[in-house]
């Protein structure tokens, strides 16, 4: 037993001094740009993760909602309270308007919210939530976005969510995190979950 412990404590010690290596060699200080992509469940959760944490630590947050309707929001509907300001597409899924042109008007109109706060020093943190589609769908233009992102106040952290996100963006962003689906509920019939779905 004693010998388990001591080769234990022998590998444990090789990683902390791993981990404290990496983490003096670690001195930039930035704002991040984060995408949480991929085709799994959890992306914008992440994403509001992110700006809870923020919040928690008593930073500015914006919240600009491409994609979502008039559904109910559990997030929102919390962080609104702590005084995160949000802009809601509000159309719907595009499934459901069927309407390029209106789609593209309500995309414009959120990203000019967005290009708002993007600007804005004072917003410590954005969240432009499902922004992915509008590029894949090309309801905004990519370059436009990528120069905002450029632009920003250095210290501002941006995140984005959504499916498929341009390989330019990828690219540029600090941190990437693919989420991957490897069962959902809705495939066995289930019905979205309040609280946990939305």
């Amino acid at each position: 037993m004693t010998t388990d412990n001591s080769k234990h404590q022998q590998r444990q010690q090789k990683l902390k001094e791993k981990v404290d290596s990496r983490i003096a060699a670690a001195t930039d200080d930035k704002g991040l740009l984060l995408v949480i992509t991929g085709n799994g469940k959890g992306k914008s959760t992440a994403g509001f993760g992110v700006v809870t944490r923020a919040v928690g630590h008593g930073m500015t947050a914006a919240v600009v909602q491409f994609i979502k309707g008039q559904w109910e929001c559990g997030e929102r509907n919390l962080l609104k309270q702590h005084g995160v300001d949000f802009h809601v597409m509000a159309s719907g899924f595009t499934w459901e308007t069927q309407n390029r042109d209106e789609d593209i008007k309500h995309a414009e109109s959120a990203w000019q919210a967005a290009k708002q706060w993007l600007a804005d020093p004072s917003i410590e943190v954005v969240l432009l939530d499902e922004l992915t589609y509008m590029l894949t769908y090309k309801y905004l233009d990519l370059n436009q976005v990528i120069a905002a992102l450029e632009q920003r106040p250095e210290h501002q952290h941006v995140v984005i969510t959504g499916r498929a996100c341009h390989r330019r963006i990828i690219e540029m962003a600090d941190t990437v995190s693919e989420v991957q689906s490897i069962k959902h509920a809705f495939d066995a019939g289930i019905r979205v979950q309040r609280g946990v779905d939305w």
